[in-house]
């Protein structure tokens, strides 16, 4: 670690990119067990994300904060859609549908992503991170 003219210890970018992949192996954990928390850890994870993403900025893994900052916001959104179909009564059987649909979709979503993480891929190449 170098000082800058603050006096104060920088990390250098390896450390930098070590220190975000370690972060981003614990947000899709953090992801992965929110079925067991009731949706605490994906609070968690989602603060995370919007605190991190700036340090992330030019790197691989900001296409991550991206695509968990994308998952999370699309599952509340169709949680939500289920929950008014619940409370429809009427629609129940839909509501469970799409509860469904979006457990699966999220698993989907947790392990695309944990897996290009694993093999140092942005999750939207076309972007050029």
């Amino acid at each position: 670690m170098a000082n800058d003219y603050t006096g104060q210890a920088t990390i250098s970018d390896s450390e930098r990119l070590a220190s975000l992949r370690k972060l981003m192996h614990i947000l899709y954990a953090l992801y992965a067990i929110f079925w067991l928390t009731g949706g605490v850890t994906a609070l968690i994870a989602i603060i995370v994300d919007y605190v991190k993403r700036d340090d992330a900025r030019g790197t691989l893994y900001a296409s991550h904060f991206a695509w968990q900052i994308r998952s999370f916001w699309w599952s509340v959104a169709w949680a939500v859609l289920g929950g008014v179909f619940f409370f429809s009564v009427v629609l129940i059987p839909l509501a469970f549908a799409v509860w469904g649909i979006l457990s699966f979709w999220m698993l989907y979503r947790i392990v695309k992503g944990w897996l290009y993480l694993h093999d140092s891929k942005p999750m939207y190449p076309e972007q050029g991170f």
